[in-house]
C-alpha cells in the first residue's frame, strides 16, 4: 500500500497522469450510470424529446429531423404500425396516455366540440400549450413524424374563450359577400394558429334543402351556385391563394361528403328526426345540387374533405366507394385525403372489423374513431394481415395524409407560432366580425320604422331572452358543442351595444319581465331559438319558441312602434309575429359582436343582406326551395335594402 508521503515523493507528471486517469474513469463511470437512469420529465409532462427552439417573432421550430422527405418516401420506409397509427385520429380527451401517442405512432389528435386543456373553454395559450405538449409525444417517434392537430373551427375559433365569433355560415350567406368571406376565415385561421391548431373541420359546403335540419345553420345557402362560391372563399380564407398551405395558414375541410343537407325528414338516424338520415334522390340530382360545391372544392386545392354520417338510398356514405373513390378522388381528381366524421363508422353495421375494412376500402383515408383508437388499430392491422385491406389502400391513404402535412409545413414547423397568439380576440378581428354581422342582417319588413331618429327625444324599451345573452345570441358550435345560454366567452351583447350607441336624447329601459307595467315610444324585442347543434336541432315544427312570441305580443301591446330581431338558425314560423311588429330583421346566429346589431338601427349603415333561403308559410310546406314551384312567406333573395 502507499502511504501518504510516498505519493508526494513521486514525479510529479506521473501524479497528473494518475489523477488524470482517476477523472477519467470517475466521467466514464457517471455517464455509464445516467445512461441507466430514466431522463428526467419535465413538469408540463413532455417527454425528453427535442426542446423546441425559439425564433424571431415568437415562433417555434424544431431542427430538421423527420425522417423521410415525401408521402412516397415516409411509405418507404414505415413499418404497418406507423402506417395505421398515421391513419388514425383520437380524441385528445381519450388518451389513456399521451405516451400512446408515440407508442402508436398516432398521426392525429382533435377536439372534439367542448374539448379544451380542462374542459369546455381554455385560453388560446392554454390550448397551445397543450397541443405542443403533445407534438413532443409524436416527434419522439421513430421517424419524428408530425402531428396534425384538428378543431371545429366553424364561426371563428369557436371553442376557444376570448377568440372572435363570426355569424354562423346561414348569416354569412346573406352577406353575399364573398371577399368578406375570405377576410373573416383568414382571421379564424390566425386565431386557430394562436391556439396552435393547424387543421380546422371548415367549411361546411352542404345545400340544405330542409329548414327543419338541425344543421341549417351551418350551410351557406339552399343554392348549389351560392355554395359553391362562399365555399370557395372560405378555402381560400383558410388555406390561402390556390390551397396554398404552408405554415401561416391551415388545413381545411369541404364537409360533408355528400348530399348531408339532401336527407329526407324521418329516415333521421342516432335518434334524429331528419340528421343523419337517407338522402333518397337520382344521381342527376345528386350531381346537380350536392355535389358541385365539393367539384369547386378541389379546384381549389381543398386539402382534406369529411365524410357524411348520412346515407344515399341506403348505403351509409362511409361505406359508398363509388362516391368516395370513383367520383371524388378518381372523376374529380381529389388528391387530399378523406377523414371520417366522429366515430361514424361504427354506424355501418354491427360488426366493427367489417365496419373498418369497408370504410377503408371504399376510401377514408382517417378515421376519426374517437376514443377507442387501440382497438381501431388492432382491428386494422388484423385486416390487413389477413389480406381483407390491400397493402396499396394503406399506402395511398398515408401517402396523402402524409404529403398533406408536408404541404402545411410540419415538417419544418411542428409547433405553434406564439406571435398570433396574442392578436386572439383583438380589436382589428373584432372589426370584422362586427361588419359581418351587420352585412348578415336581413330585414324582412319596415313600415317606416328604420331607421331610428338620432335627433328626436323617444323611449326604447329593450326586451327578449337574447338581447343581453351572448351564449344565446352565439348559437351552437360556441366553447361547448351545443352551446349554452349565459355569457361564456368575451363579446358584446345588443343590450351592451345599444347602451354606447344610443343617441344622448333617446331614453333606454330593458325590460326582463314583459308582462309588467311599462311604455315606450319604441320597442326592440330581441329574441330567437335556444342553442344547439346537429341532429339535436331537429324540429318538427319550425315554431317560435312560446317565450318568444309572448315577449313579442307583450312588447308591441305597450309601445307605439315595434321592432322584433330574430336570432334563429334558419327560418321559423313567424307569420303571426310579423304581423304585429312594425319591422322585423332576420339576424341569424350573428356571434359575439353585438354592435353589428345596432350599426343598422340608427342609419350609419343601410340593410344590405339577402336572404339565402325560402322563408316558409307554414311547417306543411317543408322541404320548400327556390325554383320548386312553391310560394313561401319571403322568396329566396329577398330581403329590403337598405331600409
Amino acid at each position: 500500500m502507499f502511504h501518504k508521503n510516498n505519493l508526494h515523493s513521486r514525479p510529479r507528471r506521473v501524479i497528473r497522469f494518475s489523477r488524470f486517469l482517476s477523472l477519467t474513469i470517475a466521467i466514464v463511470f457517471l455517464a455509464a450510470l445516467m445512461l441507466e437512469l430514466p431522463a428526467p420529465i419535465p413538469a408540463a409532462g413532455r417527454p425528453p424529446t427535442k426542446t423546441p427552439i425559439p425564433t424571431v417573432g415568437g415562433a417555434t421550430s424544431t431542427p430538421s429531423t423527420v425522417g423521410c422527405t415525401s408521402g412516397a418516401d415516409c411509405v418507404s420506409k414505415m413499418t404497418l404500425a406507423e402506417k395505421i397509427g398515421q391513419m388514425t385520429q383520437a380524441d385528445h380527451n381519450a388518451l389513456t396516455t399521451p405516451s400512446d401517442i408515440t407508442t402508436y405512432f398516432l398521426g392525429s389528435l382533435l377536439s372534439g366540440g367542448g374539448g379544451g386543456p380542462s374542459g369546455a373553454g381554455g385560453t388560446s395559450t392554454q390550448w397551445a400549450d397543450m397541443i405542443d405538449n403533445y407534438q413532443s409525444y409524436a416527434l419522439n417517434t421513430r421517424l419524428h413524424i408530425p402531428l396534425l392537430y384538428g378543431v371545429d373551427a366553424v364561426h371563428g375559433n369557436n371553442n376557444i374563450y376570448g377568440a372572435v365569433l363570426f355569424p354562423h355560415h346561414i348569416g354569412m350567406g346573406a352577406a353575399h359577400d364573398t371577399a368578406l368571406i375570405t377576410q373573416a376565415e383568414q382571421v379564424t385561421r390566425d386565431e386557430v394558429l394562436g391556439a396552435g391548431a393547424r387543421w380546422t373541420f371548415a367549411p361546411g359546403v352542404m345545400v340544405p334543402q330542409d329548414d327543419r335540419w338541425g344543421r341549417e345553420y351551418e350551410g351557406y345557402s339552399e343554392v348549389a351556385s351560392d355554395v359553391q362560391a362562399d365555399g370557395a372563399a372560405a378555402i381560400v380564407g383558410f388555406q390561402g391563394s390556390n390551397g396554398a398551405l404552408g405554415v401561416t395558414n391551415i388545413l381545411a375541410t369541404a364537409k360533408h361528403f355528400v348530399a348531408d343537407g339532401h336527407t329526407k325528414y324521418g329516415t333521421g338516424s342516432s335518434g334524429y328526426l331528419i340528421d343523419q338520415g337517407d338522402a333518397q334522390i337520382t344521381e342527376a340530382v345528386l350531381d346537380a345540387v350536392d355535389l358541385p360545391p365539393y367539384t369547386t372544392a378541389v379546384s381549389n386545392k381543398i386539402g382534406s374533405i369529411m365524410a357524411s354520417y348520412s346515407s344515399w338510398n341506403g348505403l351509409k356514405m362511409h361505406a359508398n366507394q363509388y362516391l368516395m373513390t370513383t367520383v371524388l378522388k378518381g372523376q374529380i381528381g381529389f388528391s387530399g385525403f378523406i377523414v371520417s366524421d366522429w366515430k361514424a363508422i361504427d354506424q355501418i353495421s354491427s360488426d366493427y372489423a367489417y365496419d373498418v375494412r369497408t370504410a377503408i376500402n371504399a376510401g377514408i383515408d382517417m378515421v376519426m374513431v374517437p376514443t377507442a383508437y387501440k382497438t381501431f388499430i388492432s382491428t386494422l392491422t388484423n385486416e390487413v394481415n389477413a389480406g381483407n385491406v390491400p397493402m396499396s389502400r394503406i399506402d395511398d391513404a398515408v401517402t396523402r395524409i402524409i404529403n398533406t402535412k408536408i404541404a402545411l409545413g410540419l415538417w419544418t414547423q411542428p409547433y405553434s407560432n406564439r406571435s398570433y397568439t396574442t392578436n386572439v380576440g383583438s380589436a382589428a378581428h373584432r372589426a370584422i366580425a362586427q361588419q359581418a354581422v351587420r352585412e348578415s342582417l336581413v330585414l324582412l319588413k319596415n313600415d317606416g320604422v328604420l331607421p331610428l331618429s338620432k335627433t328626436a327625444i323617444y323611449k326604447i324599451i329593450v326586451a327578449g331572452d337574447h338581447a343581453d345573452d351572448l351564449g344565446n345570441q352565439t348559437g351552437g358550435w360556441s366553447i361547448s358543442w351545443q352551446g349554452s345560454s349565459g355569457t361564456h366567452t368575451v363579446g358584446t351583447t345588443f343590450w351592451q351595444a345599444i347602451q354606447a350607441v344610443k343617441p344622448a336624447n333617446v331614453t333606454l329601459q330593458f325590460v326582463s319581465q314583459t308582462a309588467g307595467n311599462y311604455s315606450g315610444d319604441v320597442g326592440i324585442v330581441v329574441v330567437g331559438e335556444a342553442p344547439y347543434a346537429e341532429g339535436q336541432g331537429d324540429s318538427s315544427t319550425l315554431a317560435m319558441p312560446s317565450g318568444a312570441a309572448s315577449a313579442i305580443t307583450n312588447v308591441c301591446s305597450k309601445v307605439t312602434k315595434c321592432i322584433v330581431m330574430l336570432e334563429s338558425g334558419r327560418p321559423l314560423i313567424i307569420n303571426s309575429q310579423l304581423a304585429t311588429s312594425n319591422a322585423f330583421i332576420a339576424a341569424w346566429l350573428p356571434g359575439t359582436e353585438g354592435r353589428g346589431l345596432t350599426d343598422v338601427l340608427f342609419g350609419d349603415y343601410g340593410f344590405t343582406g339577402k336572404l339565402t333561403f325560402t322563408w316558409p308559410n307554414a311547417v306543411t310546406q317543408e322541404p320548400i326551395n327556390n325554383g320548386d314551384g312553391q310560394t313561401g312567406l319571403f322568396p329566396y333573395g329577398f330581403g329590403i335594402t337598405p331600409y
